[in-house]
């Protein structure tokens, strides 16, 4: 009897945190776009076909979460502070692609100072509202190096990393 009561007072306190955890994390509260805002992002979505994606989002993480309520989010962002050489470093992208399109002219580049060190072709199909995509990138020598984002010739995006 002693055991399950034991157990029983366990899974109460766990079961205590679980919500007190829960209601700490209440969801934040997000600023409604404007009308026009939302009129413009469904025109594009559904009618801008052949205009090529929206960057939204990028970061550098080191971890993507595989599953649960943040399935496909960067949960570990790269800090001001970088990364050691060889840690294993994601760009983490959030797109809006025109429903229906394919886009094969991205490309995430990699440069520690001004030598480009790698190059890597990114995919994206406009399946629903948000297109999100992990490229892994090679940090593998202390310095600084930025990542790049660009579509043909035109750069979308860069982040700068320390690399230790």
């Amino acid at each position: 009897m002693k055991k399950l009561l034991t157990r029983s007072m366990v899974c109460a306190v766990l079961g205590m945190s679980t919500l007190a955890m829960a209601q700490d994390a209440a969801p934040e509260a997000v600023k409604a776009p404007s009308a026009d805002a939302v009129r413009d992002t469904w025109n594009y979505f559904y009618k801008g076909q052949g205009q090529g994606p929206v960057l939204v989002e990028a970061k550098l993480c080191t971890e993507v979460a595989k599953e649960g309520p943040n399935k496909f989010e960067c949960t570990a962002e790269v800090g001001p502070e970088g990364v050691k050489a060889n840690t294993n470093v994601m760009l983490w992208q959030a797109y809006l692609v025109p429903q229906g399109d394919s886009v094969e002219d991205v490309m995430v580049q990699t440069k520690q100072g001004t030598v480009v060190r790698e190059t890597k072709d990114v995919k994206l199909k406009g399946d629903g509202w948000r297109a999100r995509q992990w490229t892994g990138v090679r940090l593998n020598k202390p310095g600084t190096w930025t990542v790049s984002i660009m579509r043909g010739d035109q750069v979308l995006k860069e982040l700068q990393v320390k690399v230790q």
